[in-house]
């Protein structure tokens, strides 16, 4: 499955042009690898997403082409999800 379609059934960000300006910008990384919009995502990789103020790092546990609200955090499991002050 595409990396901003994924990204967007599972509701890590919420619309899927988002998610490929996030990817095209170079904020994700794939299995430690910098990731564009359409990589594709399988079972047990990693990514590690940087927003402007966190870094969230998931594995995905599957894919689906669509889910509803409630089974969407059954798709992915987070590993870490750091803040990050900037200015200081």
């Amino acid at each position: 499955m595409r990396l901003d379609k994924y990204l967007k059934v599972s509701r890590v960000i919420k619309r899927r042009t988002v998610a490929k300006e996030v990817a095209d910008k170079g904020r994700i990384k794939l299995n430690g690898i910098l990731a564009k919009s359409s990589s594709d995502v399988k079972f047990n990789d990693v990514l590690t997403i940087t927003f402007g103020n966190k870094i969230l790092e998931i594995r995905v546990l599957e894919t689906k082409d669509s889910t509803k609200k409630e089974d969407a955090e059954k798709m992915y499991e987070i590993i870490s999800e750091t803040r990050v002050n900037q200015g200081e």
